[in-house]
């Protein structure tokens, strides 16, 4: 029996980058820097990081909406190639899910028309009402035909939510990727979204990427983590080996704020360094309170810090970390 780390991916990156052309001729912005990831059937990654770490353009480019500027995106062991026919096709299969319910929807349409869109595009030959009815009950809006008559502005933030994910599942994608799904929603809101997302994958295999700042989040939902910095993927394992013992310092400083953490918050000095002028050695090293304790120094990889790049991350569902210092202490049979 194949084990779901043993399954062959749904999605895959293999050394994806995503370069944006430099301000007035300067050098080009390394959004994504080098990005090895799985996603399998039934799987649910969460990919976090602060805001600007590459992670909404990442999911675009896994999409086909950005084109990279270097590596390979695959689907069901197929190459993602970007004529409109193939993209089209694709998008059937793999739907993006976005944060913001009220700026996805027209307001001038129907929660039916908005449904029903993808269909049309896609040319849908069967009945499309039942097809609609059937997308809005699996989302959650029951009964359906309640809402078809209905405009965006008439419904709640959650409500709005689920016409969105709705009309991602009226076209049966095998793979859901949602950027920031409930970061516009009140919290009482937030879990009843979560759920779905969750139920989803029960009732129809769903596998989905979802996007997120929140590791609070991660932990609620995904089987895996893949922790984003500057481009770069810098740890990555499952949620309990992430999110319990967390190996990177910078995870452990985005563990260290939420509610529930025990002791101080870990404070991370300025802003990530902009993607055009990425430092040399670890890309983390400038904010790294590690290295600023000299924790890194006592040892004995602080100069390695400074001057050698960590590496990219393997796409495998072990767990890896992109750190001098985490690597060094593991040598040494630290806990983590």
């Amino acid at each position: 029996m194949t084990t779901e780390s043993e399954a062959p991916a749904l999605l895959s990156a293999r050394g994806l980058r995503v370069a944006f052309p430099g301000r007035h001729g300067g050098a080009p912005a390394r959004a994504v820097d080098g990005v090895e990831l799985d996603v399998r059937p039934g799987e649910i990654v969460a990919l976090v990081g602060e805001s600007g770490c590459g992670k909404s353009t990442l999911a675009r480019a896994l999409l086909g909406l950005v084109r990279p500027t270097d590596g390979q995106v695959t689907f069901a062991g197929r190459p993602l190639t970007y004529s409109t026919r193939a993209l089209r096709s694709y998008r059937r299969r793999a739907q993006l899910v976005l944060q913001d319910p009220t700026g996805s929807l027209n307001p001038r349409h129907t929660v039916y028309d908005a449904v029903a869109e993808g269909l049309r595009i896609h040319g849908h030959t069967g009945d499309e009402r039942a097809t609609v009815a059937e997308a809005l009950s699996r989302a959650g809006l029951r009964p359906p035909e309640r809402f078809f008559l209905r405009y965006p502005q008439e419904l709640s933030g959650g409500q709005r939510q689920r016409v969105v994910i709705a009309g991602a599942l009226v076209l049966e994608p095998e793979l859901l990727v949602a950027d920031e799904p409930v970061a516009s929603l009140d919290a009482s809101v937030r879990g009843e979204i979560l759920a779905l997302l969750l139920r989803l994958r029960a009732d129809l295999g769903l596998a989905a990427l979802v996007v997120t700042h929140d590791l609070g989040l991660a932990w609620n939902i995904a089987d895996r983590v893949a922790v984003m910095y500057l481009g770069r993927i810098v740890e990555t394992g499952t949620v309990e080996q992430v999110l319990t013992s967390p190996r990177h310092p910078y995870t452990r400083a985005l563990l260290s704020v939420l509610p529930e953490a025990a002791g101080d918050p870990v404070v991370l000095t300025g802003e990530p360094p902009d993607p055009a002028r990425i430092p040399s050695g670890c890309r983390f090293r400038a904010r790294c309170p590690v290295l600023a304790a000299g924790e890194a120094e006592r040892a004995g990889v602080a100069q390695a810090c400074r001057a050698e790049d960590p590496g990219i991350l393997g796409p495998g569902p072990q767990a890896q970390v992109a750190c001098h210092w985490a690597r060094a202490r593991a040598a040494d049979g630290a806990p983590a």
